[in-house]
């Protein structure tokens, strides 16, 4: 092995740099999330199969308190933000809205009983970010996603509009506390993309996804509408904000 000394200062700095790709891949973005809600948020998170569960599954966020989170680059998972819950001194208990089921904070895995909105993401392995804000399975509290420090479109999308003041009768949940989709509603086929209208072709807006979409533009309000919906940027980092006053 040749170990002169330009050879060696060569060594080290292709060292370097190999470092530093590797910190940068694993790092793959930092998640802050922020409650401006007038109450306090339980949010949940759920990691796709294969990617690595973070820091936490579902966690207490305080009004106006913040907590961030590391993924690595590759990973996809799901956020949503419990409301209504109501936990003991040993964390046992459950929500009112976005319940996952465990009967704990932690979702251990779980994820959010509809109707709940949803943050998606999908890191990018040496490209893009893919994200997105879903409707599909109904709504309970606004949220909006907003990217910082990356290159490319890097949309701030979600929905701020207030849904479950709109919500129609035959839609909405319990007292109003969520706003259920056409598809859990009534469970037919023609709503939920199923069956015979499990392509886009076939399966078109309904006047539920349309007052979805109309309150809420850039988020899913049904199974096929990612032209409007989906959103990239590369090496961003994102914050998803519970109840924002106004999008920015």
């Amino acid at each position: 092995m040749d170990l002169s000394p330009s050879s060696h200062s060569h060594f080290i700095l292709s060292f370097s740099f190999a470092f530093l790709i590797l910190c940068r891949g694993v790092l793959g973005a930092t998640f802050t999330f922020v409650n401006k809600c007038e109450y306090t948020v339980w949010p949940g998170i759920l990691a796709n199969a294969g990617s690595p569960t973070l820091q936490s599954t579902g966690f207490e966020l305080p009004q106006d308190s913040s907590r961030i989170f590391t993924a690595p680059t590759g990973w996809s998972g799901r956020f949503w933000g419990r409301t209504g819950c109501s936990f003991d001194g040993s964390g046992s208990g459950s929500c009112g809205t976005g319940d996952c089921g465990s009967g704990e904070v932690e979702c251990n895995g779980a994820g959010a009983a509809p109707p709940a909105t949803l943050a998606e993401f999908t890191l990018g392995t040496g490209g893009q970010d893919f994200y997105d804000v879903s409707l599909v399975d109904g709504y309970n509290l606004p949220m909006l996603v907003e990217a910082s420090g990356g290159s490319g479109m890097c949309a701030t999308t979600g929905c701020v509009t207030d849904l479950n003041q709109i919500c129609p009768s035959e839609l909405r949940s319990g007292s109003g506390e969520a706003c259920r989709s056409a598809c859990e509603a009534f469970n037919k086929a023609e709503y939920c993309c199923s069956g015979a209208y499990n392509t886009p072709a076939t399966c078109k807006p309904s006047m539920y996804s349309q007052m979805f979409k109309t309150a809420c533009p850039r988020s899913y309000s049904y199974a096929y509408d990612d032209p409007t919906s989906t959103f990239t940027c590369s090496g961003a980092d994102y914050t998803i904000t519970f109840c924002p006053s106004t999008p920015r």
